[in-house]
């Protein structure tokens, strides 16, 4: 199981946080949690449930994570390991997360694939998604997985879908030409936009579209002198325009 204490920090204050396995007992916590972080007119049924809840504890319990800081419950994150396959990453949320109950989790899969992340406000500015973020790389690495993976909202992008591509518009993230508050934050982690998919979910913000989100665990990835070959997996070595794949 996963248990981590540090020192974080808002403006000019220390405070102790506490990074764990979630448990039946933060049920409560966890669900209250979603509350204050999705409020109406966010659809109450998509928030957590106890039932989905229990589901994660039941099929990667190591997955289910959570932080405290000085003893209050202030985030959460939720992951399953999948089986990845990089030239076919077409899929939804609802259909590789099992509509977030994780039966389709894998314990010989390759991937640490992200379901939720979630920061009470009253937190904000502690940078807990990212302390949590961090929590998953670790994961990701003692299990000598491949990588963490995510679809991730782009909830700017209706703003802009009327000039860009997908493509183009993420190209310009990455490049820090425009922002948006998810994919920038995910790109701040350390992960690199690996595809968009049309579908991914439900999204009028994101124009139904979803980010795929990687971070290559660095100890799988090595590149050999040669610079053509990976350790343990080859794979096409290519300019930074990872997006393209995806069309």
């Amino acid at each position: 199981m996963y248990m981590k204490e540090q020192y974080v920090f808002r403006n000019s204050h220390i405070h102790k946080a506490v990074i764990r396995n979630y448990s039946k007992e933060d049920f409560n916590d966890l669900i209250s949690l979603q509350r204050c972080a999705f409020p109406p007119p966010f659809p109450s049924e998509l928030l957590w449930n106890k039932d989905q809840l229990a589901h994660h504890l039941i099929h990667f319990p190591l997955g289910a994570l959570c932080v405290e800081i000085d003893g209050k419950f202030a985030g959460s994150m939720t992951s399953l390991i999948v089986d990845f396959d990089p030239l076919k990453p077409q899929h939804t949320w609802e259909d590789i997360t099992d509509h977030g109950y994780i039966r389709t989790h894998n314990e010989n899969g390759d991937t640490l694939y992200v379901v939720d992340l979630c920061i009470d406000p009253e937190f904000r500015g502690f940078k807990l998604g990212k302390v949590l973020m961090n929590a998953s790389f670790e994961i990701v690495v003692h299990l000598q997985l491949d990588r963490l993976l995510g679809g991730g909202r782009i909830p700017t992008y209706h703003k802009v879908a009327k000039h860009f591509s997908i493509e183009e518009y993420i190209e310009k993230l990455t490049s820090g030409e425009y922002k948006d508050p998810v994919i920038t934050f995910l790109l701040q982690t350390g992960r690199t936009p690996l595809t968009a998919v049309k579908g991914y979910l439900e999204d009028e913000e994101s124009c139904d579209y979803g980010v795929l989100m990687e971070w290559q665990n660095p100890f799988k990835h090595s590149l050999d002198v040669s610079g053509e070959k990976e350790k343990g997996i080859e794979r096409t070595i290519r300019s930074f325009n990872p997006l393209k794949r995806g069309k």
